[in-house]
């Protein structure tokens, strides 16, 4: 789903910016050819002097799952919230390396971060609907902040992300009402609607069920299995059962660094370093 050409946007694309300090990157093995959508190169970021991420690289493959685990304060979220440049705007907080988007670097000088935000949209660890907005308006919120006005189109996109979502058909009906009075479940998924309303290529989930009861963990797991479809996805989660579910990749993270990344079988059944077969066996984390 793609917004018509009514709306008069054009996305810019911006030049690469080249570095000769790069370190190698690292790709999972795959068993079939597929596009490289995103790579990470020699990702660094602090929060003061507090090394938080260091010298990471890897690639993601278009239309896939790829998982971020690791015990708690590893890095993952802080360099979720690199790839769409989040993680510089926390005060003191600072970043360096390469996110190349479709090989167009979205550190680039000239890039501009409010279409990277765009193109690389993010679901949050708790869910976090507009508190005043009703549910249409928090899904249209980021369209009319882009300065989209036609009511038309507008309703369209909000019914499509609803759809996308699995949303719609609990809330058609009452739309006018606050975002607030659903349950956690539907809030987060109404996030996540609100998320694929400004039509990402990434989704970015931060823990996406780390609040959410089972079933509504189930219903936003089934929708990650469907929208690889149509978009490419990285997931941070604590809950290893729930990376092997729902990634094709895994990306293991300890102390700052990228211990392996391997294809999700490989790294639960098979994992080629020892501090992963030790996490992974719960010996530690």
């Amino acid at each position: 789903m793609r917004l018509s050409s009514s709306s008069n946007e054009e996305v810019t694309r911006y030049s690469p910016q080249t570095s000769d300090n790069d370190k190698r990157v690292v790709v999972a093995p795959a068993t079939t050819q597929t596009k490289i959508k995103l790579s990470i190169q020699n990702v660094n970021a602090w929060f003061g002097k507090k090394h938080a991420v260091k010298g990471v690289s890897l690639e993601v493959k278009e239309n896939s799952v790829t998982a971020f685990i690791g015990p708690s304060g590893c890095g993952k979220t802080t360099l979720l919230r690199c790839i769409n440049r989040m993680h510089e705007m926390t005060p003191n907080a600072k970043a360096e390396g390469r996110v190349i988007l479709d090989g167009v670097d979205v550190y680039d000088k000239s890039s501009d971060p409010a279409m990277v935000k765009r193109r690389i949209g993010m679901v949050f660890q708790k869910p976090n609907p507009f508190p005043t907005m009703s549910i249409h308006d928090n899904v249209a919120a980021g369209l009319k902040l882009n300065g989209i006005r036609d009511k038309k189109l507008i309703n369209e996109v909000v019914e499509q992300s609803l759809k996308g979502a699995a949303l719609w058909d609990e809330v058609r009906n009452d739309l006018h009402m606050p975002g607030m009075g659903l349950s956690g479940g539907q809030q987060q998924r109404l996030c996540l609607a609100r998320a694929l309303a400004m039509q990402p290529e990434i989704l970015l989930m931060d823990e996406p069920t780390s609040a959410l009861d089972p079933i509504a963990s189930s219903k936003i797991e089934d929708l990650v299995q469907q929208l690889k479809e149509h978009l490419t996805i990285i997931i941070v989660t604590h809950n290893m059962q729930q990376a092997a579910r729902v990634s094709e990749q895994t990306a293991f993270m300890y102390l700052g660094e990228l211990i392996e990344y391997n294809p999700t079988r490989d790294i639960f059944k098979n994992p080629q370093k020892e501090l992963t077969e030790k996490y992974i066996s719960g010996r530690f984390g």
